[in-house]
């Protein structure tokens, strides 16, 4: 078929790569290759529609109970929403594909209009070649990310607007129906012990990433200033020493001091027993704000030397010559640590600052192994939301523990929706992506 060279076709060019991929490069632009690979993605991709319809109606039913039948022949609604989210993610990349072979055949189209002929199939061959193999080598990184990052992601927030809990919704024995906003009003606006819970741990959340955040960083920040000014010879053995505790896992770290902070026969106790200053016994790890008090101590402990190590090195960096001019200018260490040290190394170190406060939020193993979410409060018997519990703690309980899947999906998301922010924001501030390399 032919087409005009002076732009007049391009609508009819447009028009049939819609009517079908690779159907204007087959028709009009004489570019029978790539015009037949397009097609037979659209054939495969027909050949598989009724399993994708069948599959895309399994997603919205989630399946039937069927009590006649054994347990391994029922309904797995899972599995049924796994499919269909993948499934889904299909349809994006072959929608993908398909608005691909339209954006081909316009500029082929446009190509054509420029040199006024057809290009050779060698060439079309060589140029198609070029053009597509930075999406080749990217292809299997995209597929893994894909298949194991948003797929994962998709079907961890479907979750939470499902019932999908013990006792009466675990597939194969039940089938998980779709329930919309109401694990979302169960959690956040009910009234009830589940709703008191989550509100009590987010809030304890929120101030357990400030506080363990800005004791880290500011006490890092003075061991640092100390060390640096007090020019001592064994600043380096000390700075040794206090980066231990970063260094070792946490895991045993905090397994020693939840033995030594034991109220009953715990080290610390039993010290303050044998030299005087204690008579009977502190619940150090019994009583919720006190426990809360000591994993902010104790996390300060384990983890002030990081940003003690970051702080030197960004205070090495700073010019000497502004503390000279300061110097002649009359002024003393304490204003030069204020007014030179404390703006550059906070300048240079915000964006770590964000990113420590955001690890926090979900800094499941301080919390977990020094003190298991414990002691219980009020509403722990139903939800097993400890004193000390954060949301990344108590999301563990609940799908390890309890079985409440909808519920820690919740959760899941609210952190997403609370942390989305900050990570777009950290990578808006990358080198990389203000000079545009990415």
């Amino acid at each position: 078929m032919h087409i005009e060279s002076d732009g007049s076709s391009a609508k009819k060019v447009k028009n049939t790569a819609l009517c079908f991929m690779g159907l204007s490069h087959l028709l009009y632009l004489k570019e029978y290759l790539k015009g037949i690979l397009f097609a037979l993605v659209e054939v495969s991709f027909l050949a598989c529609l009724p399993f994708f319809v069948k599959k895309l109606i399994q997603l919205v039913t989630l399946g039937s109970p069927h009590p006649e039948l054994p347990v391994k022949m029922r309904d797995n609604s899972i599995f049924m929403l796994i499919d269909g989210i993948l499934v889904l993610a299909l349809i994006a990349v072959f929608v993908s594909i398909y608005v691909i072979s339209i954006s081909s055949a316009k500029k082929s189209y446009k190509r054509y209009c420029t040199i006024k002929t057809f290009r050779s199939q060698k060439a079309t061959l060589s140029d198609a070649g070029n053009r597509a193999f930075p999406l080749l080598g990217i292809a299997p990184c995209l597929i893994l990310l894909l298949i194991f990052v948003v797929v994962p992601l998709l079907f961890s927030i479907a979750v939470a607007f499902t019932n999908y809990s013990a006792p009466n919704n675990i597939p194969p024995n039940n089938t998980v129906d779709w329930v919309g906003f109401e694990n979302f009003k169960e959690l956040m606006f009910s009234g009830t012990s589940w709703s008191k819970g989550f509100v009590r741990i987010a809030v304890w959340t929120l101030v357990w990433a400030v506080l363990s955040t800005f004791t880290c960083y500011f006490g890092g920040l003075i061991v640092a200033v100390q060390l640096k000014e007090s020019q001592i010879r064994l600043a380096p053995v000390f700075r040794f020493i206090f980066i231990l505790p970063y260094a070792v896992p946490s895991v045993i770290t905090m397994l020693v001091w939840r033995n030594l902070l034991n109220g009953t026969f715990g080290t610390v106790n039993r010290t303050l027993q044998a030299i005087g200053l204690l008579k009977g016994t502190i619940p150090w790890l019994g009583n919720a704000t006190l426990a809360q008090i000591m994993c902010v101590v104790i996390n300060l402990w384990a983890g002030f030397g990081y940003f003690m190590m970051l702080s030197t090195g960004t205070m090495t960096a700073i010019p000497q010559d502004l503390y000279e001019a300061a110097r002649i200018d009359g002024a003393n260490k304490n204003q030069m640590l204020r007014h030179i040290t404390m703006p550059l190394v906070l300048y240079q170190t915000m964006p770590l600052i964000i990113m420590s406060f955001t690890h926090n939020i979900n800094n499941f193993g301080i919390i977990y192994f020094l003190t298991a979410g414990e002691p219980t409060v009020a509403d722990s018997t139903t939800t097993l939301a400890g004193g000390t519990d954060i949301l990344v703690t108590w999301i563990y309980k609940l799908t390890i523990t309890l079985q409440k899947y909808n519920y820690a999906s919740v959760i899941a998301v609210l952190i997403f929706i609370v942390l989305a922010p900050f990570a777009v924001y950290q990578f808006r501030n990358t080198k990389a992506y203000k000079e545009g390399e990415v």
